[in-house]
């Protein structure tokens, strides 16, 4: 096909776009104002939708009356480019176009092809009016695909998730279209870098007002405040009260020190635990997500909630691709309660089950954190704002200073750029993702002995004291064919039901009970877990490698295969003699030596370290 025949289809395929009921206001609000910026103007355009508002079905509408050639959408990564693709499928019962009746005929069209490696060709491409793909297959190393296209084979370029088009790959795919018309679609219009997003922003749609017509949950975000809090600070005794918390929650050293302190973590988790109980009395089986600092700190906070009772799972980029399908199929198919993640399942996750969100990471910037509360934003219900399970909970710690977050999160509706630039720092401090080997601090600035939690301060997106937010339910009575005065519901009375609802979901804070039997069956599996994780690390300080043969053939007796396989076999010689244990009953020792070993475990690593390169330097 060419472009002038492309351009024919989507400028007389009549789409049913602007009164069709099945299309969201965003959406169609959306493609109005992107048309009218492009009969004005050529500069790349951003539109700011929130996570769950219907972006892909956005994207499918653009096109029409917009596109004068071909469409390139650009996903940035493989999950939301199936997403996409799958809104795409003329053939399939998921078919955005036919779903929602913007076309009675799609015998026609539109095409889209899919570049998914090897399993597509230039002319796949050239027989379709839309292309998708994710930015890796596009704009790789082994350029295949960009240099396979003339300079105008796009009229028209879709960039989902857009906060990343500054991104050099995303430069040169722009570079190699210059005259192609370029639409970002994004939840968070500022990057997290501090560089500024290419583009004006033509139109966006309030956060507040999808959670009051129902396209998103209704989040809560819910800080456990410690009446009083005792910690060392570089061997200096410290106790603090809530107002000195607030105070100190400023400096790096202190949220750091909260986020990977046992004390806090059991705290947010205990907190997090309740919360999702509350949102399971309707029967709806709710889950949980939590963000941790590293992959052994998700693998103690995952410990944290299995002694609770909980089926937890950590999920990270070091596991293996089947391990990870695993857990999330095991999530989607509502086998695990939790799962925390280390820089995963981000952009592009759909799991609406997903309503609790448990932070344990101190984000330094607003846009990774936004991003991470968007994972439970996506409803239950379509379209029931009222339903019970269309509310979502974000649970952290004042300690880790993300409230002031939030309060940034909620001013995004107020659409004031001054603000939004004010917001760029100077970038997110991302966790280590704790490749095997890597050594972690011996000794922490900061070590938490034990915190008294008061209550709880919650803070609902949709503020009662907020016009706006009584503003938009009027508006959204008025919508539905209501009159809310006829009703008896006068902006004081809306007000006034709105803090009482808030007052009926408030809770106190409790305790989540342990046994000690649980209790004792996690210290085991976080000791062989610690234990295997420094025998990696042990191996790269020396130098040598996982697969290599100079520390087993220093240890003849072991008998080992390899490097690694002898070093955690030193390793679990040395735990088990600290445990006075024999080899393989560590199933026989008390809670009390397992938890005293396992605070000795980076010590045990040093000696045996020593001791491996002591016996080396022999040879």
């Amino acid at each position: 096909m060419t472009n002038d025949e492309i351009a024919s289809f989507f400028n007389t395929a009549q789409a049913h776009i602007q009164g069709n009921p099945n299309l969201r206001d965003p959406q169609v609000d959306g493609w109005y104002h992107t048309r009218q910026h492009f009969r004005n103007s050529r500069e790349h355009a951003i539109l700011q939708i929130p996570v769950g508002c219907g972006k892909t079905g956005l994207m499918a509408i653009l096109p029409f009356e917009i596109a004068q050639g071909r469409v390139l959408v650009i996903a940035p990564n493989l999950e939301i480019r199936r997403g996409i693709s799958t809104a795409f499928d003329i053939s399939g019962r998921d078919c955005f176009w036919t779903s929602t009746r913007v076309l009675p005929d799609v015998s026609q069209g539109p095409f889209a092809a899919v570049l998914d490696g090897l399993n597509a060709n230039i002319h796949d491409c050239e027989s379709s009016h839309i292309v998708v793909t994710n930015i890796q297959q596009l704009a790789s190393r082994a350029d295949r695909w960009l240099p396979a296209f003339q300079d105008d084979f796009f009229d028209l370029i879709l960039v989902d998730e857009g906060h990343h088009n500054v991104a050099r790959s995303w430069e040169r795919v722009f570079e190699r279209f210059p005259n192609a018309k370029v639409v970002s679609l994004t939840a968070t219009p500022f990057r997290g870098d501090g560089r500024e997003i290419a583009g004006e922003r033509v139109y966006a749609y309030p956060f507040r007002t999808a959670m009051v017509r129902g396209y998103i949950k209704q989040i809560t975000a819910v800080n456990v405040a410690p009446e009083e809090i005792s910690f060392t600070y570089r061997g200096d005794a410290r106790r603090h009260t809530l107002e000195e918390v607030l105070q100190l929650r400023d400096e790096e050293w202190f949220s750091r020190g909260v986020a990977l302190a046992p004390e806090c973590n059991r705290s947010i988790v205990d907190a997090s635990i309740q919360w999702l109980q509350h949102l399971r009395e309707s029967g709806t089986f709710h889950q949980l997500i939590a963000v941790a600092c590293s992959v052994d700190h998700a693998r103690q906070v995952r410990s944290l909630y299995s002694e609770r009772g909980l089926n937890a799972r950590e999920i990270h980029s070091n596991m293996p691709a089947d391990q990870i399908e695993e857990v999330l199929q095991d999530l989607r198919r509502s086998r695990i309660d939790c799962i925390v993640q280390v820089r995963m399942l981000g952009e592009g996750f759909d799991h609406p089950n997903l309503s609790v969100a448990a932070i344990f990471q101190p984000f330094r910037s607003l846009s990774p954190y936004v991003q991470f509360i968007g994972r439970v934003m996506r409803v239950i219900h379509q379209n029931n704002p009222q339903h019970p399970d269309n509310r979502g909970v974000a649970v952290s710690h004042v300690g880790l200073n993300i409230d002031r977050h939030w309060d940034d999160f909620r001013r995004i509706d107020q659409e004031d750029q001054e603000l939004i630039q004010g917001w760029l720092e100077a970038g997110d401090e991302r966790p280590s993702a704790e490749e095997p080997g890597q050594r972690r601090r011996l000794t922490p600035d900061m070590v938490v002995q034990d915190e008294i939690i008061s209550h709880f301060i919650e803070q609902a997106y949709l503020d009662p004291m907020d016009d706006a937010v009584i503003d938009d339910l009027i508006e959204e009575f008025q919508r539905r064919g209501l009159d809310p005065e006829a009703l008896g519901l006068s902006r004081d009375n809306l007000r006034q039901r709105l803090i009482q609802v808030r007052a009926r979901e408030s809770m106190e804070p409790r305790e989540i009970p342990v046994t000690p039997q649980r209790r004792r069956q996690e210290a085991r599996r976080r000791l062989n877990e610690r234990s295997r994780a420094l025998a990696s690390r042990i191996v790269n300080a020396i130098g040598a490698t996982i697969n290599g043969r100079n520390i087993a053939l220093a240890y003849p007796e072991l008998r080992s295969v390899n490097n690694y396989a002898a070093v955690v076999q030193i390793v679990n010689r040395a735990v088990n003699q600290r445990l006075e244990a024999g080899v393989g009953t560590r199933g026989e020792v008390s809670l009390e030596r397992l938890e005293e070993v396992l605070d000795q475990i980076e010590q045990i690593g040093d000696e045996v370290q020593a001791e491996i390169q002591e016996r080396l330097s022999r040879r």
